[in-house]
């Protein structure tokens, strides 16, 4: 064993739905305290509200919503790898985890040798981290002048990214969305009333000098927020780390009895989970089940249950029983 050594690393970028909050998550996810027993619905909190406890048992479900964001996320990452980095969409294998989320995998000699610290500036760029707005193009006008100049939508790199971010803000948000950031009231009031003029705006420079007193501090919230989306939300330890051992594709993940499922990049959008990664197709198995919200195999939905004692087909049954939320009834 002494002998042995480090010879290189793959690289794997893990996109789980754990890292990506949603709403739904209230609806299925279940803590519980491992001290006092006490439990509730969604995230759980940093200590438990009871006994102060900061360790949980948590119940996660993979629903549709779920693995939809998540595979936005990996849809970024992609453009991310590809555009930004340079590789070819043959270089870049994807496939769904089996659980909640996905994997993105390049191999090569020209990323194996890559140490942890180079991974680590790899994992800075896609999650957007440190990311100035002065940096990438916001800045006043010559002269003195209020006038902002700032990053284009054709730009490279995170300057046009940070320039789409914008944009897609400005087209969606809400009056709570821009007080949110801290901006005036009759700042909001001017975004709000003229969107169709600063949407327009695109077309030539930008938005940047045409909101009256929309200043540099307001446009680097405004910013920052841009990159909060354009971001994608990966698993930093999982990228970094360069003894990392990943599930082999086709194998069954023992959290759903779902399989790890390759297929091309340029196939993501119209990857189904709930039809690929079935495993067991034929059989049937009576189940008694504690509770379980409503959900989707192939074509057939199933649910939601409670305190039921239902005979399902064998991967749904499976599900269930890895989910540790139902038991093979006698």
């Amino acid at each position: 064993m002494e002998e042995k050594g480090w010879l290189g690393a793959d690289i794997y970028f893990d996109i789980d739905a754990d890292h990506i909050p949603t709403k739904c998550a209230k609806i299925h996810d279940i803590w519980t305290c491992s001290s006092c027993g006490f439990n509730d619905k969604g995230i759980p909190p940093e200590k438990c509200p009871y006994c102060g406890n900061r360790n949980f048992d948590e119940k996660t479900w993979p629903c549709e919503v779920c693995l939809e964001s998540a595979k936005r996320e990996t849809i970024k990452l992609i453009g991310m790898l590809t555009e930004d980095f340079g590789f070819s969409s043959n270089d870049v294998k994807v496939s769904f985890s089996g659980h909640r989320g996905y994997h993105v995998h390049i191999e090569g000699e020209e990323v194996q040798e890559m140490d942890s610290v180079e991974r680590k500036e790899m994992v800075d760029y896609i999650t957007g981290s440190g990311i100035e707005a002065r940096f990438h193009g916001l800045e006043e006008g010559y002269g003195g002048s209020r006038i902002l100049s700032g990053p284009n939508l054709d730009d490279f790199g995170w300057r046009g990214r940070i320039a789409k971010g914008t944009y897609e803000f400005l087209l969606t948000a809400t009056n709570e969305d821009l007080k949110n950031l801290g901006l005036k009231r009759n700042v909001i009031k001017d975004i709000i009333m003229n969107r169709d003029a600063v949407l327009k705006s695109w077309e030539t420079k930008g938005p940047w000098g045409i909101i009256k007193g929309l200043g540099l501090e307001g446009w680097r919230a405004i910013m920052q927020k841009s990159i909060e989306h354009q971001s994608a939300k990966i698993d930093t330890v999982v990228t970094t780390d360069i003894h990392r051992l990943i599930r082999l594709t086709n194998t069954l993940h023992g959290k759903t009895g779902l399989m790890k499922v390759a297929f091309p990049a340029n196939e993501i959008e119209q990857f189904d989970p709930f039809k690929r990664a079935i495993a067991f197709k034929e059989g049937t198995i009576t189940l008694f089940i504690e509770e379980a919200p409503e959900f989707r195999l192939e074509e057939e939905t199933f649910g939601p249950f409670k305190k039921q004692r239902v005979e399902l087909p064998l991967a749904a049954a499976l599900l269930l029983l890895c989910k540790d939320i139902a038991w093979v009834a006698k």
